[in-house]
């Protein structure tokens, strides 16, 4: 299910980077992407004759309605980072399906993601308002209200990023005790065909790394586009 230790270093100007499993699962991910787009867009008509170019407005068009419905018209513009955040994001906490650890189950990849949010975040903010009007922000409804606006702006990459980190890391404890147990359980019946590891564990895994996976993407979604826009009107 992946390692917590190091699988190769990387030497840059005499300094030793380490490069864990998350780092080359996203690498994979992103190759897919590359390779995925550009089949997936390829000779595009006016008016869509394939199943394919329709599959692909149909994502483009969602993703679309999807920032316009929670962000209203101002802020379409955000519609390619979420459309890029919900592929990218779904495709590492489905990773778990492929029988490895899902790139988000590492916290330093949740907060990585966290982390870009709160930079655009704060970024669409000072645009909005400008920076004497972000920084009057923090003194919204009350001068002494300060301390804790500042808090509240620092705890958001916290809050989604141990969010994300917390759902993913459960589902894959969860998967992990259930293979444990019926590895136990066909050595005690001393069953020389795995069965239960076979059958059993599919519902489970639908649940914990399919459902359970999505909505952790659409929930990290949300919250971003909630916060963005809080953010940028107070």
């Amino acid at each position: 299910m992946g390692s917590s230790e190091a699988i190769f270093t990387i030497k840059i100007l005499g300094i030793d980077i380490p490069i864990y499993f998350s780092v080359i699962a996203q690498w994979i991910i992103m190759a897919l992407i590359m390779i995925a787009v550009p089949i997936l867009t390829k000779n595009l008509k006016l008016v869509p004759t394939t199943g394919r170019q329709i599959f692909v407005e149909t994502v483009v068009e969602k993703i679309n309605s999807l920032v316009k419905g929670n962000m209203e018209e101002e802020y379409k513009g955000f519609a390619p980072f979420f459309g890029t955040l919900i592929i990218y994001l779904l495709l590492m906490n489905l990773f778990g399906l492929t029988g490895f650890r899902p790139p988000t189950a590492d916290y330093s990849v949740a907060l990585g993601l966290a982390i870009i949010s709160f930079v655009i975040i704060q970024v669409n903010a000072i645009v909005h308002s400008g920076i004497l009007g972000y920084f009057k922000g923090y003194a919204k409804p009350f001068w002494f209200m300060i301390p804790l606006n500042i808090i509240e702006r620092l705890v958001v990459p916290v809050s989604l990023s141990l969010r994300l980190f917390g759902n993913i890391t459960a589902a894959v404890i969860m998967m992990e005790l259930l293979y444990e147990g019926l590895e136990f359980l066909s050595h005690v019946l001393h069953l020389k065909i795995p069965v239960f590891a076979t059958f059993i564990p599919i519902p489970f895994h639908i649940y914990f790394d399919l459902f359970d996976g999505t909505i952790q993407m659409f929930i990290f979604v949300m919250l971003t586009m909630i916060f963005i826009k809080t953010t940028s009107e107070h």
